[in-house]
């Protein structure tokens, strides 16, 4: 028998017949996967199989045009660099820059602890981005190790300070409360902390509320009137 007609012999065993490759049993790979391991090691070579392709084939339906090719071309690596900085404020005097179009948004200290609020600060100077001072006004350590900071004028007034104002990079207008849409802000009594209460002129262990929107203005019109 030649050496060609026992591995073929091999590769297709006689049914009921327990190919002779598969040998002990393995917690990884099932005796269809060892047999076709031991095979493929003696042939030398990838075995050769048909299979049908059950990747989903493209069709008309799934066309789709990139309208933002059409104003600018797409940027070629080799010809232009590609970079993710991004500019906010670019007609004001001193326009934000920040390196990647992503920033720490606002989260107060009260539902953040100093150590959350400090730690995002650290970290997003090291990635070149800016954070936000959120509700409840300003620690200083947030503010020092925070190379680009915004400072967030709030609906509630709690614990905001022009002077803080002033230390911003940018200020963040409140609109309305994100994660409870037209609900407003609410400060659970357990963390309002001493530190906490004496920076929002509130009572500690109280749970604060402010209002879902801001009341300084109605809309963007008076917005920009003010």
């Amino acid at each position: 028998m030649s050496a060609k007609k026992k591995i073929a012999e091999d590769v297709a065993p006689e049914k009921g017949k327990r190919n002779r490759y598969n040998l002990g049993k393995s917690r990884i790979f099932t005796p269809e996967v060892i047999d076709d391991i031991h095979i493929k090691s003696e042939l030398g070579r990838y075995r050769m199989r048909g299979f049908s392709l059950f990747k989903k084939i493209p069709t008309w339906d799934d066309l789709t045009f990139l309208p933002g090719t059409l104003t600018r071309f797409v940027i070629e690596g080799y010809r232009e660099k590609c970079e993710t900085k991004t500019v906010l404020g670019p007609m004001a005097t001193r326009p934000l820059e920040l390196d990647i179009p992503v920033y720490i948004t606002g989260m107060s200290f009260g539902a953040l602890s100093y150590e959350a609020k400090t730690a995002l600060a650290r970290g997003a100077t090291m990635a070149g981005t800016a954070t936000c001072s959120g509700e409840g006004g300003m620690i200083p350590d947030e503010r020092r190790y925070s190379e680009k900071w915004l400072y967030q004028c709030i609906q509630s007034r709690y614990g905001f300070n022009p002077h803080h104002l002033q230390l911003a990079d940018a200020c963040e207008f409140f609109i309305g409360q994100g994660c409870k849409v037209g609900l407003g802000g609410h400060l659970m009594g357990q963390k309002v902390t001493d530190q906490v209460a004496e920076m929002r002129s509130l009572p500690a262990g109280i749970d604060q509320r402010s209002p879902a929107r801001h009341p300084d203005w109605l809309g963007p019109d008076d917005l920009s009137l003010k």
